[in-house]
């Protein structure tokens, strides 16, 4: 790379910030539409330097649609790919097609977990209208119970544990609403959002600190791996294809991820009580005309989105180290990323965005020279990714205008 283009790269938040800044004035002045400027001409700025700058300086051109968001974005994740292997050169991530495509799909096998428990919360938000704040601690105890079942009851394979897990966590999230959100849904509450956001959050806490007491004091857990005990022939701690290799365990639990996505999927497409969820999700009034009953529907999808949640944990507590109570945390975290990624009130887009998540991570963690250095920035680059689709596309992937 050469001094110039290091240079034309290294100054793209100075360009950006040059055209967010100027460049509306301009268009503004000569009469054209100027609100929806700034984000565009910074990203293109940012991309291109001054070439962009001064041609829309003096053109003008018009700067609506996505392309004008999506494609400078594309350009800005290649030119930091070429900066980053121009200043670590011997990094593996950038010299080994091998060690790329590991940790790829490395993130896919994580990332369909993370996506399933946000498939749930975004259920929830798409009927109720609500964000439950005790998710990210719903999910932990799902992985807790799955570490309780197996260690200390039942020593039979995760997998086997995992339905159980869904199941005690359905029952939980029925009761939950029935007792403590169905007011919502009455002429008692004033403000409605608020009550819904101190009530999950309560049972957050409630959880959180209920379950380090239960394990006695904050730990990391780890649940035995699926193939620790074997079930179906499933004895090989590594599956290999040429050059890929993967973890068995951890392939396990991207298939339970994907297969619960799948499930999803079907019953709200191809049962009646799925559409259902589907017509209270579009339109509440006019589900109500049509003799749906929508408290019922308000309590099913509660509880379907902590099943989801709890079996997700159920699914990760056997692939990774799950520290208590900061697992509730970093869960949260990716789940809310991950249902802006994809697009308030997309299912698809909620497991889609998990998948893109994923992999953003294990590329950033791997990006680095330093392992251990790149896992304390791994939650870190869901955000900064979190904060450039907001501007790049601020509905998300899958959203829809309103």
């Amino acid at each position: 790379m050469s001094p110039l283009a290091f240079w034309l790269v290294a100054a793209g938040p100075l360009w950006a910030a040059l055209a967010a800044l100027l460049v509306p004035g301009r268009y503004r002045r000569a009469g054209l539409a100027f609100r929806s400027v700034p984000v565009p001409a910074g990203l293109w700025a940012a991309a291109l330097g001054p070439l962009a700058l001064a041609y829309v300086w003096w053109k003008r051109p018009p700067l609506e649609g996505p392309v004008h968001r999506l494609l400078p974005g594309l350009l800005l994740t290649l030119e930091l790919f070429w900066l980053l292997r121009w200043l670590y050169p011997t990094n593996p991530l950038f010299t080994d097609a091998a060690y790329f495509l590991n940790q790829v799909q490395n993130g896919l096998v994580v990332g369909a977990v993370f996506g399933t428990m946000a498939v749930g919360l975004t259920l929830i938000y798409s009927v109720q209208g609500i964000i439950s704040f005790a998710h990210g601690q719903l999910f932990m105890f799902g992985g807790v119970v799955a570490y309780l079942l197996l260690t200390r009851v039942w020593a039979v394979n995760g997998l086997v544990v995992i339905p159980v897990v869904g199941l005690l966590c359905l029952v939980l999230g029925l009761l939950l609403e029935w007792a403590l959100l169905s007011p919502l849904h009455s002429e008692t509450i004033e403000r409605p959002a608020e009550y819904a956001l101190l009530v999950t959050f309560g049972v957050g806490l409630f959880l959180q600190y209920g379950l380090v007491s239960l394990l006695g004091s904050p730990t990391g857990i780890r649940a035995p791996r699926f193939t620790d005990r074997p079930l179906w022939g499933l004895d090989s701690s590594i599956l290999q294809a040429g050059f890929l290799r993967i973890r068995t365990d951890m392939l396990i639990a991207g298939l339970v991820g994907l297969l619960l996505f799948i499930a999803l999927t079907w019953f709200l497409h191809r049962t009646w009580t799925g559409r259902s969820l589907q017509a209270v999700a579009q339109n509440r009034t006019a589900a109500i005309l049509a003799g749906i009953d929508v408290r019922r529907a308000f309590n099913l999808a509660f509880g379907l989105g902590v099943m989801l949640a709890g079996m997700a944990g159920a699914a990760l507590v056997a692939v990774m180290n799950f520290p208590v109570p900061e697992m509730a945390t970093q869960a949260a975290l990716r789940s809310y990323v991950i249902i802006v990624l994809g697009g308030l009130g997309s299912v698809p887009g909620a497991f889609l965005g998990g998948l893109f998540l994923g992999v953003a991570e294990a590329l950033t963690v791997a990006g680095f020279p330093d392992p251990s250095r790149g896992a304390t920035y791994q939650v870190a680059a869901g955000l900064a990714i979190f904060a450039l689709v907001l501007l790049i596309r601020p509905r998300g992937f899958f959203g829809r205008e309103v």
